[in-house]
């Protein structure tokens, strides 16, 4: 008895949306608000690194302009602790896109062009990442982020299996001076099916003492605090003394003194990443003006970028976008406003991690 089409038709229609489902990811992003057209794939989404706490990790990860496959696996962190590497690493510093006003502009700087780039908040209560159980947000350390951060890993290879065997870098800047060299290690140390090549750490806290006073000698150096303050920092107190202080929330008359008059004359103007910049002053008059007589068009930068990016993360439809979604806060912040990090880790030295995995055989690259 021959057939029915009807039938045929209907075990054709099964088996194509069975290989649909089965080859689809629900974490692909169709399309970015106001997105200009691109030729690379873009994701993001969540991944559970502890079940009890409910923990939850966002990333967002594109893809290499072209030939992916070939190309390496870079994982950016930026750094606070607390900071979103989503906001600040995608979408303000390296990302393939910048927000103006309602749309997103190309980065012709974008590190998607030679990598494949995955960008992690990390740990739980930084930008979208949440964990439902609020009492984690105060016991987080150094340990339990890196913990966390090789869960998301090991989960995140599942997920996308045809990274394994690609080249695979840990970046970041500033605090990931912690997160990029632990992660490293205990990659390394739990022999990890992960295949690390190297990593990359852009002005990094590594050592607390060293790091912190290089702060004065800048500022005096750029003509920014007199040599009258500047004396005070060597001989009376200096800024990793104000910043241990101010953590522990027992600042002295003395230190308190120094501090201010370092402020006062920096004044509010100051870009705090570089000096040579504008600062922010959209509300005053048009930023667009400030770039006009300013700089050369050659070098002209958005210095309200991250203005942007706290509008644009907090709309909505970008949200939705982006497979995210606000828990147990109001708004997207680019640092965490409910985390409660051991601030005595920032003291913990990292040279000799680093030390650690040039033994191992992993490149290590430290620039400022």
């Amino acid at each position: 008895m021959p057939s029915k089409p009807w039938i045929i038709n209907t075990k054709l229609i099964t088996l194509t949306l069975f290989f649909i489902s089965a080859n689809s990811n629900p974490d692909e992003i169709t399309k970015l608000p106001g997105q200009p057209s691109v030729n690379f794939k873009q994701f993001a989404g969540y991944i559970s690194v502890n079940e009890t706490q409910k923990r939850n990790l966002f990333y967002y990860f594109v893809e290499a302009e072209t030939n992916p496959s070939s190309k390496p696996l870079v994982l950016w962190f930026n750094g606070g602790p607390g900071c979103s590497s989503v906001g600040e690493g995608a979408f303000v510093e390296h990302g393939p896109f910048k927000p103006s006003g309602s749309v997103l502009l190309k980065n012709d700087y974008s590190w998607n062009k030679e990598a494949n780039v995955l960008y992690l908040e990390s740990p739980a209560g930084v930008g979208f990442s949440y964990a439902e159980d609020s009492s984690f947000y105060f016991t987080v350390n150094d340990v339990i982020t890196a913990r966390d951060n090789l869960a998301f890993l090991k989960k995140w290879f599942e997920k996308y299996p045809k990274y394994k065997d690609s080249d695979f870098y840990i970046t970041g800047e500033s605090y990931a001076g912690h997160y990029v060299p632990e992660l490293a290690k205990l990659v390394v140390d739990s022999k990890a099916k992960i295949n690390l090549k190297g990593i990359g750490i852009g002005n990094p806290l590594l050592e607390f003492d060293t790091d912190f006073n290089a702060r004065g000698e800048y500022l005096w150096s750029h003509g920014l605090i007199s040599d009258a303050t500047y004396d005070m920092l060597n001989k009376e107190c200096n800024y990793s003394t104000i910043r241990r202080q101010a953590q522990s929330r027992s600042i002295t008359p003395k230190c308190s003194k120094v501090a201010n008059q370092a402020s006062k004359e920096i004044g509010r103007f100051v870009n705090a990443y570089d000096v040579t910049l504008d600062v922010c002053m959209s509300d005053v008059f048009s930023q667009s003006q400030v770039l006009e007589q300013n700089q050369d068009i050659e070098t002209k930068i958005d210095v309200c970028v991250e203005d942007e990016t706290i509008k644009y993360l907090n709309r909505k439809d970008v949200q939705n976008a982006l497979n995210a979604r606000l828990v147990g806060v109001s708004e997207w912040s680019p640092c965490s406003q409910v985390l409660g990090y051991a601030m005595d880790n920032l003291e913990i030295p990292m040279t000799p991690v680093l030390a650690s995995l040039l033994k191992s055989g992993i490149r290590v690259f430290v620039y400022r």
